[in-house]
């Protein structure tokens, strides 16, 4: 008897904690599950894109326009919109307590961005469809025109800050060290040769070390590279924390997807304000 309480308990306890799902999965593994009514397919491409077919029942979330990101005032131009805002952005689009969302795109770092926006929502249960449309195309996936009306759903928001850093944590990291300020951007932002126009100044946080996020990609850009590669691509990243950026908090996410998800680095966050929130004042150092 105490061991069936104890097995009993157990279970309950398990239960009542957040869903954690595997951070990828393939197309047989959503051909699989497809009926499943836990499970709801965000397709986060442009309309026309998903106009000209998708996943059966995926619903349309596009990336630019579903209200996934925010500018604010200070800056920053693609920033986490306030909590309650988000989660019932979410809920809408059918994304509940008790769902696995499964999110499918053609850009990975779009996709690990509104992955890491349900995960700082505190919901474990998501993922990315490695390799996106093209992978699902490829594997003969079956695809439909009709729009799929979302079911929405009360989504309980549970903000996890262990994943997010804001600007005072960064301007800390910047000034003190002891994190790794990872930049995911392309090698010429980087080196400050250019610029996106929503970042003010050329260059990058002073004493940050560089991984450009489509090193972790395939040529498709929608398919992560094998665990091994990432392992030798980030293992310049060292062991301690990190706080990963681009611009807008989007190339970021890639990198910080990598180093959290797949790789499993501890205390890895990603600071979606980036460097046009930090640029908007010209009183904040950069370096070249």
């Amino acid at each position: 008897m105490p061991r069936l309480f104890s097995t009993t308990l157990a279970a309950a306890l398990l239960a009542s904690l957040p869903a954690m799902a595997q951070s990828l999965v393939d197309p047989a593994w959503l051909k699989t599950h497809l009926a499943d009514p836990n499970v709801v397919v965000l397709d986060i491409r442009p309309e026309a894109h998903y106009a000209m077919g998708h996943v059966p029942g995926a619903v349309q979330a596009d990336y630019e326009t579903a209200g996934w990101r925010v500018r604010q005032p200070d800056g920053a131009a693609g920033a986490l919109p306030p909590v309650e805002r988000i989660a019932a952005t979410a809920g809408a689009l059918g994304v509940g307590d008790n769902t696995h969302a499964i999110v499918f795109g053609d850009d990975f770092a779009a996709a690990a961005r509104i992955y890491w926006t349900i995960k700082v929502l505190g919901h474990g249960d998501v993922s990315v469809l490695n390799g996106g449309e093209t992978a699902w195309t490829a594997a003969g996936g079956p695809e439909e025109t009709a729009i799929a009306a979302p079911h929405p759903a009360h989504f309980t928001p549970r903000y996890d800050a262990n994943i997010r850093a804001e600007l005072p944590e960064v301007a800390s990291a910047v000034a003190e060290g002891g994190e790794t300020l990872l930049d995911a951007r392309p090698p010429a932002q980087w080196n400050g040769t250019a610029k996106t126009p929503v970042v003010k100044a050329f260059g990058h946080l002073p004493g940050a070390v560089w991984i450009d996020q489509t090193e972790a990609l395939t040529a498709d850009g929608a398919t992560l590279k094998p665990k091994a590669a990432l392992e030798a691509l980030f293992a310049k990243v060292g062991d301690g924390p990190v706080i990963a950026y681009c611009n807008t908090g989007h190339l970021s996410a890639t990198d910080w997807f990598v180093l959290s998800e797949v790789l499993h680095h501890p205390n890895t966050r990603m600071y979606d304000g980036s460097l046009s929130q930090w640029t908007a004042d010209a009183s904040r150092p950069m370096a070249k």
